[in-house]
């Protein structure tokens, strides 16, 4: 697993990640396996595709979690991490697809409208789901339309990524 990226920066594309889920062979079991981020892209022309909007979609199946405690932004040549105020760690909702042929188990991120601290540099981000919500989001107990939603403002703080400037030695 690329320990370095984060499960909302798209560099981490094709990655592989943590999920959690209900198994499917054993609905009354919650797994964490390892799937990778994106679509097969043998379906979609060559293109994984990352991300689902959710406005107007249902998730009756297949549903699962990403554990993140940040996520990335880009915005230009400037990279952001966006992580909580309160410092908790959180899920991003996300939806799993079975392996098929030789593409692994994989998954992608369900996006919302961004919330205020994060529409200065993007429109929209990963769906968040508290730790209390987790159950309601595997078990479908609670409508999507109350889980997936804009985050409220003040919720995330936003801090550059700096990059270190290679060094260059002169010798003479």
């Amino acid at each position: 697993m690329d320990s370095s990226a984060t499960p909302f920066d798209t560099a981490a594309a094709g990655s592989r990640r943590a999920i959690i889920r209900r198994n499917p062979n054993d609905a009354a079991e919650i797994e964490m396996i390892e799937a990778v981020w994106g679509s097969n892209p043998q379906f979609s022309d060559g293109i994984s595709y990352e991300f689902i909007r959710v406005e107007g979609k249902r998730f009756a199946s297949n549903r699962c979690l990403v554990p993140a405690s940040e996520f990335h932004i880009r915005n230009g040549e400037k990279k952001f991490r966006a992580f909580r105020e309160d410092g908790n760690f959180f899920y991003l909702a996300g939806i799993w697809e079975p392996p098929m042929g030789d593409w692994p188990v994989s998954y992608r991120i369900l996006t919302v409208d961004a919330n205020p601290e994060v529409i200065r540099y993007q429109a929209r981000h990963g769906a968040i789901i508290e730790r209390r919500q987790v159950m309601q989001w595997l078990d479908l107990s609670r409508p999507e339309s109350e889980l997936l939603v804009t985050p409220p403002a003040q919720m995330f703080r936003i801090e550059e990524i700096l990059t270190k400037p290679v060094q260059t030695s002169l010798a003479f």
